[in-house]
C-alpha cells in the first residue's frame, strides 16, 4: 500500500506542483496571488491536519467520496492521496520555481520575440531546463513523501504504520518489528535517492 500511495501521490504532486509553479511566475496578478497564498498557507499546516481535514470535511461534512463508491478503504485511500498531493505539491512548486529562476532571462525574451505566448515559452523553453536543474531537490521531496505516507494512518489507510501497529499488538515484539519496518523504508528510499542523484548529475545543465 505504501508503494501505491507514494506513486499516486508523487504523480499528482508533480502535476499540481507544476501548475502552481506556473501560477507563481504568471503575468496574471490573480494567478500569482492565488499561487502565493496557497503555498504559504498549505506548506505551513502540519500534514496530519491536512489529511484529517480531507477526511472530516470532504467525506463526512460535504460527503465527497472522489468517486470511490461504498468501499471505505478505497475512499480513504483516495482522500489520503488528495491530502498528500495538496501538501507535497507546495514543495514541488518551490523546487521547480527555483529551477525556473536558473533559466537565463534572455532565452525567454528570445522566445517571446519569436511570437510565442507565455504558455508556449513556459512549456517549450523554460520548464524543460527547469526540470533538469531540480532533479536532486525533487528527489528529496519524493523521499520525504515516501516517509510521509505513514501519516495516512490518521484516516485508517492500511499502509506501513498501520500494519506495524497491528503487528506489534499481535506479536508483542516492538523492537524487532520497528527495525524491520525501518529497513523496509530504507529499501524504498535509498535506491530512489541514488538513482535520482545519478540522474541529476547526468542531466545537469552546463552553464
Amino acid at each position: 500500500m505504501t508503494v501505491q500511495l507514494t506513486v499516486a501521490s508523487a504523480i499528482g504532486s508533480l502535476i499540481w506542483g507544476t501548475v502552481l509553479a506556473a501560477m507563481r511566475v504568471s503575468p496574471v496578478p490573480v494567478m500569482r496571488a492565488f499561487g502565493t497564498l496557497y503555498i504559504n498557507i498549505v506548506r505551513n499546516i502540519p500534514l496530519t491536519i491536512v489529511i484529517v481535514a480531507c477526511a472530516q470535511v470532504l467525506a463526512f461534512r460535504l460527503e465527497i467520496t472522489l468517486g470511490a463508491g461504498p468501499d471505505i478503504d478505497d475512499r480513504n485511500f483516495r482522500l489520503a492521496v488528495l491530502g498528500l498531493v495538496a501538501y507535497t505539491s507546495t514543495f514541488v512548486c518551490e523546487a521547480l520555481r527555483s529551477g525556473i529562476n536558473t533559466v537565463p532571462v534572455g532565452q525567454a525574451e528570445a522566445a517571446r520575440a519569436l511570437g510565442l505566448n507565455f504558455t508556449q515559452v513556459l512549456r517549450l523553453v523554460v520548464l524543460p531546463q527547469a526540470y533538469r536543474s531540480v532533479v536532486a531537490p525533487l528527489a528529496n521531496v519524493l523521499i520525504a513523501l515516501t516517509k510521509n505516507t505513514t501519516v495516512a494512518m490518521a484516516i485508517g489507510v492500511a499502509e506501513a504504520a498501520f500494519l506495524m501497529n497491528e503487528m506489534i499488538e499481535n506479536e508483542a515484539r516492538p523492537l524487532e518489528i520497528g527495525v524491520l519496518f525501518a529497513a523496509g523504508f530504507i529499501l524504498l528510499t535509498l535506491p530512489s535517492g541514488l538513482l535520482l542523484g545519478r540522474l541529476a548529475r547526468k542531466l545537469a545543465v552546463k552553464r
